[in-house]
C-alpha cells in the first residue's frame, strides 16, 4: 500500500505544513509515501524518504494568468497520475485544488481522501467544477480541519473532523525557553501578505498604541514586502519581517499573538499561529467567526474581536497587558496545548484513512 499525496502550491503556509507532518507520520508508521507537488520552495521541500514527482504550477497575482496556469497544471497532473497510480494506492488530496488526482483515483478504483482546509476557492468556476462535481463524485472520505469547515459542506461521504497539530519539535523547542520576567508589551502577528489578513488593521493598531511594540512577519520575500508597504505609513513601534524558516525567536520575544483576518472578506478555517502561541503560553486575539474561533474561549485564553473595530481591538489588547489578566490567560493557553499533540493527530489520520 502507498499513500500518494497531491498538493498544488508548496510554500510556507498552513496546508503544506500540515501535509509535511502527515508525510513524516506515515513514514514513521512504515507506509510508503509519494508526493506530487510543484517546484517551489516551502515546507514540503527536500523531505527525506519521500518519493517526489513534479508538475508545473506557478502562482500569479493576475487572475486570468493564475486560472490558465492552474488548469494547465491539472492537465499535466492528470496524465502523470494516470500512469503512476495503482488500484491499491490511497490518493490523498491536500486541499480541494488538485482535482485531477481525484479524477484519476476514481478511474483507477483507488480510495480518494480529501483533506479540506478551506471553505472555498474564491473562484466561481473552480467552486462549480471542484466542489459540486469532482469531490461529490470522486471522494471516498473527507477530513475537515474544523467544525466550521464541516458545516460549510454537505458531501454525502464518510467524513470526520481532525484538528491540526503542533509539531513535536516545535513543542520541544518552546519548552526549552522560559521568560525571566514578563511585562507584556510585545505584540506579534504572522500571516500571508494579503489585505484580508488584517494587515491594515494591524498598522492602525500599532499607531494607536505607541506604548506597545509590534512585529509583523509575512509569508513573502523582502522585495514583495517592500513593494507592499512602500506607500503605507509605518509607525516607529512597528517592525516588518519577510518570510522566516524559523519563527521561534519571534514567539520567544512576543507576549501575545494576533490574528486580525477581516470577517467581511474571509474566514479562518483553523489557526496554526494560535496553537503555536499555546506552546509558548501566549494569549491571543482572533476573529469571532470561523474555525479559528473554536480555539479560543473568550476571556479565558484570549479574546474574540472583529478587527474592523479598532477601538474594541485596542481596548482588549490593553486589557490582556494587565498583569493579572495576562498571567491567567497565559496559564490557560498552556493547558489547551495538549489537545493538539502531533502523535494524536497522526494516529487519528491513519485510523480514518486506512480503515
Amino acid at each position: 500500500m502507498r499513500i500518494v499525496a497531491f498538493h498544488l502550491l508548496n510554500d510556507f503556509s498552513g496546508s503544506p505544513k500540515v501535509l509535511k507532518q502527515l508525510l513524516k507520520g506515515w513514514q514513521y508508521n512504515e507506509i510508503k509515501t509519494c508526493l506530487f507537488i510543484n517546484k517551489t520552495n516551502g515546507f514540503l521541500s527536500d523531505l527525506p524518504q519521500v518519493d517526489y514527482h513534479y508538475f508545473p504550477y506557478k502562482f500569479s497575482n493576475l487572475v486570468v494568468v493564475r486560472i490558465i496556469r492552474f488548469f494547465y497544471s491539472q492537465f499535466i497532473l492528470f496524465f502523470k497520475a494516470l500512469f503512476f497510480l495503482k488500484k491499491t494506492d490511497i490518493v490523498y488530496c491536500n486541499t480541494i485544488l488538485p482535482f485531477a488526482a481525484a479524477i484519476v483515483g476514481k478511474l483507477k478504483g483507488c480510495k480518494v481522501v480529501y483533506h479540506i482546509h478551506e471553505t472555498n476557492t474564491n473562484r466561481q468556476l473552480l467552486d462549480l467544477l471542484v466542489l459540486n462535481v469532482v469531490i461529490k463524485i470522486c471522494a471516498t472520505r473527507i477530513i475537515y480541519v474544523s467544525n466550521f469547515v464541516a458545516t460549510k459542506f454537505n458531501f454525502k461521504v464518510e467524513n470526520c473532523i481532525i484538528s491540526n497539530a503542533l509539531e513535536n519539535d516545535f513543542i520541544k523547542q518552546s519548552k526549552l525557553f522560559k521568560k525571566d520576567k514578563i511585562e507584556p508589551k510585545n505584540v506579534l502577528m504572522i500571516c500571508s501578505l494579503k489585505e484580508y489578513k488584517g494587515i491594515n488593521e494591524f498598522l492602525k493598531l500599532a499607531e494607536a498604541n505607541p506604548h506597545l511594540d509590534f512585529e509583523l512577519v509575512v509569508n513573502a520575500s523582502q522585495k514583495k514586502l517592500d513593494e507592499y508597504f512602500s506607500l503605507k505609513k509605518i509607525s516607529s513601534n512597528l517592525a516588518l519581517y519577510p518570510k522566516q524558516n524559523n519563527v521561534h525567536p519571534f514567539y520567544q520575544k512576543a507576549d501575545l499573538v494576533l490574528n486580525l483576518t477581516r470577517v467581511d472578506l474571509a474566514n479562518e478555517t483553523f489557526g496554526l499561529t494560535v496553537i503555536e502561541a499555546m506552546a509558548y503560553g501566549l494569549p491571543v486575539i482572533v476573529p469571532p467567526i470561523g474555525g479559528i474561533s473554536e480555539l479560543v474561549q473568550d476571556g479565558v485564553n484570549g479574546f474574540k474581536v472583529d478587527s474592523r473595530n479598532i477601538a474594541e481591538l485596542s481596548e482588549k489588547l490593553n486589557r490582556i497587558c494587565e498583569p493579572e489578566i495576562y498571567n491567567n490567560m497565559a496559564a490557560s493557553q498552556l493547558k489547551f496545548e495538549i489537545q493538539f499533540e502531533e502523535e494524536k493527530f497522526i494516529q487519528q489520520n491513519l485510523a480514518f484513512i486506512i480503515k
